[in-house]
């Protein structure tokens, strides 16, 4: 049975949704991803924090995640585009942790 994109990204989100509790979660990730790329996905996170907060200028975040304008700017665009369901669950989920 050929198996194509999609296929494979519903595996990876059934994974995740399967994982017993964090520490599962955290194996699963360290398996799937490389040291780059769970650096990249956080650093993700913290953007997205702080553009949501709105308490940084864009280029104060870009200085303090060592991220370029661009990057920033990109960020900003995807938060005005995102449905505003996702955009509270952000907002009430990217903790202080």
């Amino acid at each position: 049975m050929p198996h194509n994109e999609y296929d494979g990204w519903q595996s990876v989100l059934t994974l995740f949704k399967e994982a017993a509790g964090l520490n599962e979660l955290n194996e699963l990730l360290g398996y799937m991803l490389t040291d780059e790329e769970r650096k990249q996905l956080a650093t993700r996170a913290l953007l997205t924090k702080a553009l949501l907060q709105g308490d940084e200028s864009q280029r104060d975040i870009s200085k303090r995640l060592k991220v370029s304008i661009a990057k920033i700017t990109r960020g900003s665009n995807s938060i005005k585009i995102i449905p505003k369901k996702l955009k509270f669950f952000l907002n009430e989920h990217l903790d202080d942790h």
